[in-house]
């Protein structure tokens, strides 16, 4: 017996973990029980043919039938997940991330099926199966161009080393195509040639990443990818880290186009039969990836979405290391957004910098975890880019400019939610169950919201000249909460503490005890925060 499977990791982390990827044609589950290193070995694999993202209207809404199919594989899949004792983790991609009615299909999600589901963006999707396809080959140290290829989307990743140098989400998958292109019982030539300049045109944006960048190896992760791969070698056993070529590529498609109905397509040596429909539209996309990033042939790789879904997990839950500390790709992406966005980068740092320490000098108070610090740090950090938009209302475009910002890699739809939503009370009204956003959390995680609001106004307050004149913060009594304000250098605090003081209610209410900010002298005893 392989004894690394009894090493799952450091106390507390999870010894078994389960992953659904809520995509657009099927859902897919893998159980997996922690290994050594941080790795993982695959116990249970299911997977459900549902085509959430089927139909007329460019995935713009979800049929009740598709949803009541979703939330019954959902359920069963944790069912399954059950067995092992393995706690799920869903992540949902196009078909729902494009809906109008996506909320309905999370609600019902949580409250049918007992699963709740994160709808990731299209560039946190790139970067979770970049996680995953590193896991399945071994091209850590070789640039890289990635293509999943989903019923949906197609993601397309430049990576290097566990870096991704460049990624795009582009309206390019197997169904949508489909339903474009290739409705008819027959294929006809001039659809093919339709379906083909469509998908230039869409890759055409991509190119200059790929020439500024390059690649030495193309690799392709999807149903799409392992189904062009066994039908260019029929007699292959594994198709993992399995290579087609374009020629290859090219005699497949000439079968596919010989044997033009579905039918006669389902006949082929090799055919997956619930592909029949849709592989012409895949194997385009493919062979137009291909020859528009320059790509002689396409090495496979069997871990995705799901698998890297896993390590993200890992990662999250102290299970062991990935590639790269997950929390450093969350900071690169708030860096990113604040330096395009932020004209006074230097006083949202101040602001962050105060309200951690107020984080932790009050942490006995609000008892809080080290994730909600974080995202304290990221909303005080992003809470002033939405006056990239107009200084009037900006804390809604700052919301807006956050939730809707592709550059947060590394943090889930919740998360982002989080931070956003402290973007958006950081000033003027405070958090309402009548606003949808907030109602739309989960109990604790509006708790979270508060509580954090409150802290980021007091530290607002304890910059309000813009001029870094409070050095630290400190606590002197838990209740009433006593904030203590360091001046430096001496200087003259009181315009800080009024705004301070000024700004403090919803701390107060948050904590349900009055909260006062002064300056040191006449205080008791301070309270010290954790070092750090």
């Amino acid at each position: 017996m392989d004894s690394r499977a009894d090493d799952p990791g450091p106390p507390g982390a999870p010894t078994t973990l389960a992953a659904i990827d809520v995509g657009t044609n099927s859902l897919h589950l893998v159980v997996a029980r922690v290994t050594e290193g941080g790795r993982f070995e695959v116990i249970e694999r299911e997977k459900e043919p549902v085509r959430l993202g089927s139909g007329p209207g460019d995935m713009k809404r979800m049929d009740t039938a598709a949803m009541d199919r979703g939330v019954a594989a959902l359920d069963r899949m944790r069912k399954v997940a059950a067995i092992w004792g393995a706690p799920v983790r869903a992540v949902a991609t196009s078909a729902v991330r494009e809906a109008d009615n996506r909320d309905e299909f999370v609600r019902r999600a949580h409250t049918e099926a007992g699963v709740d589901v994160e709808v990731i963006s299209g560039v946190e999707e790139a970067r979770l199966i970049h996680l995953g396809v590193l896991q399945a080959l071994p091209v850590y140290d070789r640039r890289i161009l990635l293509c999943d290829i989903g019923g949906g989307s197609t993601e397309l990743v430049l990576g290097h080393r566990g870096e991704v140098l460049g990624s795009r989400s582009l309206k390019l998958g197997h169904l949508r195509l489909t339903d474009r292109f290739f409705t008819g019982e027959r294929i006809r030539t001039r659809d093919v040639s339709a379906a083909r300049a469509f998908v230039r045109s869409a890759l055409a944006p991509f190119v200059h990443e790929v020439e500024h960048h390059g690649f030495e190896v193309m690799t392709g992760s999807s149903g799409t990818i392992e189904a062009l791969m066994q039908l260019a070698q029929p007699d292959l056993r594994v198709t993992n880290a399995a290579t087609f070529t374009r020629r290859q590529l090219a005699d497949v498609i000439e079968r596919l186009l010989a044997a033009d109905t579905v039918a006669e397509r389902r006949e082929l040596a090799g055919m997956d039969p619930a592909r029949a429909d849709v592989i012409v539209a895949g194997a385009v996309i493919c062979e137009q990836v291909m020859d528009t990033l320059g790509a002689s042939d396409v090495t496979v790789s069997d871990y995705a979405l799901r698998e890297g879904v896993l390590l993200d997990t890992l990662a999250r839950t102290g299970g062991g290391p990935v590639l790269h500390h997950l929390r450093d790709v969350s900071r690169r992406g708030v860096a990113a957004l604040a330096a395009l966005c932020d004209d006074e980068p230097e006083h949202s740092a101040q602001v962050a910098r105060l309200a951690t320490q107020l984080f932790d000098a009050s942490a006995v108070v609000h008892g809080l975890d080290e994730p909600c610090r974080e995202y304290l740090e990221a909303g005080a950090l992003l809470a002033n880019v939405g006056l990239f938009v107009s200084h009037s209302r900006h804390h809604l475009h700052s919301y807006y400019v956050i939730r809707n910002s592709e550059r947060l890699v590394g943090l889930t739809d919740t998360e982002i939610e989080i931070i956003a939503l402290l973007a958006r009370y950081h000033r003027k009204s405070s958090p309402k169950e009548t606003h949808p956003e907030y109602a739309r959390l989960a109990p604790p995680e509006r708790g979270i919201v508060t509580v954090l609001s409150g802290l980021l106004r007091v530290a607002i307050g304890l910059d309000r000249g813009h001029e870094a004149n409070v050095e630290a913060v400190s606590v002197a009594s838990l209740d009433p909460l006593v904030i203590i304000a360091h001046p430096h250098d001496a200087v003259d605090i009181s315009l800080e503490l009024y705004a301070a003081n000024e700004r403090s209610g919803l701390l107060a209410e948050s904590l349900a005890r009055p909260v006062r900010v002064e300056a040191p002298t006449g205080a008791g005893p301070e309270i010290a925060a954790s070092p750090r």
